[in-house]
């Protein structure tokens, strides 16, 4: 009997249909990720203590030489302490304000689960804890600095030159795949 089963043709379609959905599964859910670490080492702005102005405000005059951002060097913008949502998540987002007057987002001491198609985003919406805080990113702006370089260590992502950081108050690390946050960061400024 289970020679004659082998050889019908329903046979092998079942089979092909069970092979294609693992397969689709495992793709999607990448279950490997959640057992795997990334580990990311990047050095981090040494920055002043001295509080720097929110993104966006006016800077001083470029006539002043000894107020423009390349002279006064790095400066802390904003931070914040991550909060676990789906996926508990510990370490500090914070934005530095670079000497040549650019902005970076620094993630410290990351410490998340690993996950399929996971992102940085900078939103404007607040952090809340528990799960009616997960979904709530992609409700309002939000500006994508890339993906996820690792799920642990330090990480630095450039914020595109021009951003109007108006309204973006939180860091998300963001599951593109299942539309849900990992942990997210409020940012609040600095000084």
């Amino acid at each position: 009997m289970s020679i004659r089963l082998l050889r019908a043709p329903l046979t092998w379609v079942a089979v092909a249909v069970l092979a294609a959905g693992a397969a689709t599964g495992l793709y999607w859910f990448q279950p490997w990720k959640l057992v795997t670490d990334t580990e990311v080492h990047e050095e981090l702005t040494a920055v002043s203590a001295e509080p720097a102005p929110p993104p966006g405000a006016a800077t001083p005059s470029a006539a002043t030489p000894s107020a423009s951002p390349a002279s006064s060097g790095p400066v802390l913008v904003s931070r914040g302490e991550f909060v676990s949502h789906e996926h508990e998540t510990r370490g500090a987002a914070r934005i530095v304000r670079t000497a040549d007057g650019r902005h970076r987002l620094e993630l410290v001491g990351l410490d998340t689960s690993n996950g399929p198609d996971l992102q940085v985003w900078l939103t404007d919406q607040p952090v809340r804890t528990g799960p009616s805080g997960w979904r709530v990113f992609d409700d309002g702006r939000h500006v994508a600095l890339g993906p996820l370089k690792g799920n642990r260590g330090d990480q630095a992502y450039d914020i595109p030159a021009g951003t109007d950081f108006s309204g973006l108050t939180s860091v998300s690390i963001w599951c593109e795949r299942f539309a849900v946050s990992f942990g997210a960061a409020p940012l609040t400024a600095a000084g």
